[in-house]
């Protein structure tokens, strides 16, 4: 794991991976996916609006700044939240995960409807 950093809310995530192998639905997408147990519905104290404000900037204060300037570049930014690690394209009931999209443009993380 990555060293922890702390986000607008005042809550610490982690790296948990990075995921570029896996084609999104529009082309190349890189999936920055990040432990966040703050974001727990039982015990957590960050609810999702929160939450995805501290997407928007481990985005562009994160995400951006990992791309490679050269060579193939995403089409897509996919920042993923959840509460306890769950492996990359299964299912837990009992976690918390949050998911936003973004696009790229003019170097800035721009939200989409995911």
């Amino acid at each position: 794991m990555e060293e922890a950093i702390k986000v607008p809310s005042g809550q610490v995530v982690t790296l948990l991976e990075v995921i570029s192998d896996a084609a999104g639905p529009f082309g190349l997408t890189a999936r920055f996916r990040f432990l966040a147990p703050e974001i727990a519905r039982d015990r957590g104290t960050v609810d999702a609006d929160t939450a995805a404000v501290d997407m928007d900037f481990l985005c562009q204060s994160y995400a951006l700044t990992k791309i490679a300037s050269t060579g193939p570049q995403p089409v897509q930014i996919i920042i993923s939240m959840s509460d306890v690690d769950v492996p990359f394209g299964e299912t837990r009931p009992d976690a918390t995960q949050l998911f936003n999209s973004y696009s790229i443009a003019d170097g800035v993380c721009v939200w989409e409807i995911y």
